[in-house]
């Protein structure tokens, strides 16, 4: 698959088939997301890839209503996490560690996309509920939770009308005139 194909087929959907998570594909995702670049190569993301049923139940747990409705169907759920301290510090004062992490999330997105899996990125959660359950050090942020899955075009019949609408028609994208400017 061409990276323009890859990128145009990435989408975050709802509706998940079953499948096996081996311990090769998660080695797979993690090496395409180890390659993204980091702010003097410090590499700040942390991943935990949850794929055991009594953890994702216990994952699936902290997650806001309308996304654990869905989310359950997952195969494997993708805790992203680090910590400001991994990372650089911009003699301003910004923290470049959710940057670096949010491109080696994206890597790993495509990665999955190429496998043909879908990885549908959430906010909707307990940042804290999350980090105990995993059994993250006290410092650590979760950034998001990354659900991931095979892909069927069997609608869940978990997902809101607005969902299923953007299940089977993607959602409009801006317009470059929205979102860049050439000088």
């Amino acid at each position: 698959m061409e990276f323009r194909e890859v990128v145009e087929q990435r989408r975050s959907l709802r509706s998940f088939a079953p499948m096996e998570v081996s311990e090769a594909l998660i080695r797979d995702l993690a090496g395409v997301a180890g390659l993204a670049p980091s702010c003097s190569n410090k590499q700040p993301w942390r991943f935990v890839f949850v794929r055991s049923v009594e953890m994702l139940q216990r994952l699936v747990a902290t997650l806001a209503p309308g996304n654990a409705a869905w989310a359950k169907q997952a195969s494997l759920v993708v805790a992203v996490w680090s910590q400001a301290d991994l990372d650089c510090r911009t003699p301003d004062g910004r923290d470049y560690y959710q940057f670096d992490t949010g491109m080696a999330s994206a890597f790993l997105m495509l990665a999955a996309t190429e496998k043909h899996l879908t990885g549908h990125p959430i906010a909707g959660f307990d940042p804290e509920a999350a980090r105990q359950v995993l059994a993250l050090p006290a410092g650590a942020r979760v950034i998001t939770l990354i659900i991931m899955g095979g892909h069927t075009h069997e609608i869940s019949p978990a997902l809101a009308a607005w969902q299923i609408k953007a299940e089977t028609e993607r959602p409009a994208r801006m317009r470059f005139e929205d979102f860049a400017t050439i000088v």
